[in-house]
């Protein structure tokens, strides 16, 4: 199928879908856990032979670790993922929701009501349990959806399609075409250039493929280029926890965008010798003195440096950061307090890992990426992201001019929500 049509077959599906009831969205939701648990073992097939030939991409250097990591389908993901699609079937329904009610005259009404955004675009690398992740919000949150995945994972994101597909049909009341696929490089460029059908465009993926999509493309584009996350350990911090949180954010996940990056320390902190020592025993590599402070390693490579006090450190973040997660290790509330006022991001964190920052964790029960953006949604995005808001105004044949010439006047009362 040509992807004229496709776009065509996903904007008819998002009105159709835009008016089902939650009932029937759960339903659906639930006949996806259902079939990726009884499908799993081919969709691990299916990773399998994805991996074999990921592994020599690797070793030619065409294919990067990190990218490697993400590609990788196991039982641990596997059950995250079947999880987080219960957990999402739980969350009160983000749509048709009123978030103002307002009475401009006795007899004139307006009413501010979330509402699906339409169609979503998702390209995104590696990383096949994205698919099941976004569609299972785009079904919760009414839209539909055109996902784009890398040739690396062409298999796994082929099989699990079809597990969904397949599940979806066997929903009861349930619009065909809500979630699509698509395979080829040149769909990619028509998806750039489907603004009459697509209304939001979400990358996931590298500091290359995000600025490239944002480059070639007029769609509202969701999402982050870079995962510049940093750590301040103030004077104040305890050691023991320094490291644990430090180690956390460096090791737990390297490749993935809410990483740690650059550490800050105050210069006054005594015991920074052996939180350095403890970090390098927990097998990171320290740099104090990087290429560039705005780096994303994507591996366990931590760059560090020792600030005056907690302003130099809210002024390096605010300088070389992406805006998308910072935490400080402090005692002190006052400091804990202006950081996390002051520090310009997408999440600022007291004494926690910036690993936290994850629609999963946060109780989304998934997230389509991460926003650094200011408008519409911000760090992890999930249900409430994938929706907008319209006016509704309800009255009994009033007219403006009856305003105008001061016949009748506006009281504008606000009403309960």
């Amino acid at each position: 199928m040509d992807f004229l049509t496709i776009a065509e077959n996903a904007k008819k599906a998002s009105v159709e879908i835009s008016g089902l009831s939650t009932e029937l969205k759960n339903n659906a939701l639930q006949k996806v856990a259902e079939a990726l648990e009884a499908n799993k073992d081919k969709i691990f097939e299916a990773n399998k032979e994805d991996l074999e030939q990921a592994k020599k991409l690797v070793e030619s250097g065409e294919l990067t670790q990190s990218v490697f990591n993400r590609l990788k389908l196991d039982e641990n993901k596997m059950r995250d993922m079947i999880q987080g699609v219960k957990d999402i079937i739980k969350l009160d329904d983000p749509v048709n929701k009123y978030l103002l009610k307002r009475e401009l005259d006795s007899d004139l009404k307006l009413y501010k009501v979330s509402c699906p955004i339409g169609v979503l675009g998702i390209i995104f690398e590696a990383r096949p349990d994205v698919i099941t992740q976004i569609s299972a919000l785009a079904i919760k949150s009414a839209n539909a959806v055109i996902l784009k995945g890398g040739k690396e994972a062409s298999n796994t994101n082929r099989q699990i399609f079809e597990v969904l597909t397949e599940a979806l049909n066997n929903a009861k009341g349930f619009p065909k075409n809500v979630i699509n696929q698509v395979y080829s490089r040149d769909d990619v460029a028509k998806m750039l250039e489907a603004g009459e059908y697509i209304d939001l465009i979400i990358p996931r993926g590298g500091n290359n493929l995000v600025k490239y999509i944002k480059s070639n493309t007029k769609i509202a584009v969701l999402g982050h280029a870079d995962g510049i996350c940093h750590i301040f350990t103030d004077e104040s911090a305890d050691l023991n926890m320094a490291s644990k949180v430090i180690i956390d954010a460096k090791t737990q996940y390297p490749s993935a965008c809410n990483s740690v990056e650059t550490l800050l320390i105050h210069k006054n902190f005594k015991h920074a010798n052996e939180l350095l020592e403890n970090l390098k025993n927990a097998g990171i590599k320290l740099i104090d003195k990087p290429d560039s402070w705005h780096f994303e390693y994507s591996d366990k490579i931590l760059a560090y440096k020792f600030v005056e006090n907690v302003d130099e450190a809210i002024n390096h973040i605010n300088k070389y950061g992406s805006g998308h997660t910072e935490s400080i290790i402090t005692e002190d509330k006052a400091n804990a307090e202006k950081f996390m006022n002051l520090v310009d991001s997408a999440g600022v964190y007291h004494n926690v890992s910036t690993r936290f920052a994850d629609g999963f964790r946060y109780g989304f029960g998934a997230e389509v990426g991460i926003s650094t953006n200011k408008t519409h949604a911000r760090g992890p995005v999930g249900l409430e992201g994938l929706t907008i808001y319209k006016y509704k105004l309800v009255g009994n044949g009033n007219i403006v001019d009856d305003y105008s010439k001061g016949i009748k006047s506006f009281h504008h009362k606000d009403l309960e929500i």
